[in-house]
């Protein structure tokens, strides 16, 4: 039987661990397993795909976005990734609603660097009472992934005066909520900002990856 997306979990750190990967500002990581090397835009994808899926190529010119994306079916349900709005996006064949999206692709202001956008970006989509108490850092992936020549990538993480108050709260059995909010970092899920400066495009990205191998290879998303 098929082992959908919404049932498979993934082996994630200790909630101890968690908590302090959400809350702490990063380090300087200590020895890791080997990562997986990075895909070119015109490379193979770094995974195989999951069973009843086959990868395809993804590129839009109203986004300015390539990437290798998964086509599945399962039988009584397919799924496939489709352009939503200003987003790549998943859609169910059995779903109701509007496709779910998982990379935003988000304009930069003329002359405005990545990382002032991103700052920006944030926060006209954060409370602004939450939002000076975040600060923009180094995403730091658990499952250690490499990361394309080429690209940066972010996360918005609780400044130390707000890191103690919700560790004061935190319940120790529980995995915290995103100390940042939707935007931020997120103990339980992989999503991040992404700049690619090299590609000169005036553009960043937000990228859901989720609990699971997302449907597109995350090393394959190329801004053009």
């Amino acid at each position: 039987m098929t082992v959908l997306r919404s049932d498979r979990t993934r082996a994630w750190l200790p909630g101890c661990a968690l908590l302090a990967l959400a809350l702490a500002l990063p380090s300087a990581p200590a020895a890791t397993p080997a990562a997986k090397p990075a895909a070119t835009p015109d490379g193979k994808p770094t995974r195989a795909a999951e069973k009843g899926c086959k990868w395809e190529k993804f590129s839009n010119d109203a986004l300015r976005l390539d990437a290798w994306v998964e086509r599945c079916d399962f039988g009584s349900r397919k799924i496939d990734l489709v352009v939503s709005k200003n987003s790549l996006a998943e859609r169910w064949s059995d779903a109701k609603g509007p496709p779910d999206p998982l990379v935003d692709v988000l304009d930069l202001k003329p002359g405005e660097t990545p990382e002032a956008g991103i700052r920006r970006l944030f926060d006209e989509r954060t409370d602004k009472a939450l939002a000076p108490r975040c600060v923009l850092a180094p995403y730091r992936d658990p499952t250690h992934r490499k990361v394309p020549a080429g690209v940066k990538r972010y996360t918005f993480l609780a400044n130390a005066a707000l890191a103690k108050e919700l560790k004061a709260k935190q319940d120790p059995g529980d995995i915290p909520e995103p100390p940042c909010g939707d935007w931020g970092d997120t103990a339980d899920s992989i999503q991040y900002w992404e700049a690619q400066p090299s590609s000169g495009v005036p553009k960043v990205l937000f990228v859901r990856a989720g609990q699971d191998d997302p449907m597109f290879d995350e090393a394959s998303l190329h801004l053009r």
